[in-house]
């Protein structure tokens, strides 16, 4: 590998590393999916200071310019990390969906007992009508998919 390449690698890594644990330190990233980030950044920079390690890889996987296993390897990162996103974003599209079905029957309920209380001629506060506690029911089949 080429000693110029070698020195891009290095320094592309160590900023990827130095700007995830500054999102992380300015509260921009989780930790959680800082975790991903640092795991890419600390291997490519791996590979990037050990030449045998990066040409060993390439020569398994059957590449014949051992830089290219390097973008080979951070592809692979990157597709992980959008499944990993991927299956987060879907996660919380089912979670707000939820969320806004109990905001709609909160409503209806809230909307039904103001008519009701204005019908007998009472003050409403409608607070009184709402259970204070409402049942976690609709969030039952989704348990396993919180945090």
């Amino acid at each position: 590998m080429d000693t110029r390449i070698q020195l891009v690698a290095i320094v592309g890594a160590v900023f990827l590393l130095v700007l995830v644990l500054e999102l992380v330190r300015r509260r921009r990233l989780l930790e959680r999916y800082a975790l991903l980030w640092l795991l890419s950044a600390i291997v490519l920079l791996g590979l990037a200071l050990w030449r045998g390690a990066l040409v060993e890889l390439a020569q398994a996987v059957g590449i014949a310019y051992p830089p290219n296993a390097l973008f080979f390897v951070a592809f692979a990162f990157v597709l992980v990390l959008l499944l990993h996103f991927s299956v987060a974003v879907s996660r919380l599209g089912d979670q707000s969906k939820v969320l806004a079905q109990r905001v709609a029957l909160l409503e209806e309920r809230l909307h039904r007992s103001e008519r009701g209380a204005a019908g007998a001629g009472e003050p409403t506060t409608g607070a009184a009508e709402i259970d204070p506690a409402p049942s976690q029911a609709p969030f039952a089949e989704h348990a396993g998919t919180r945090r």
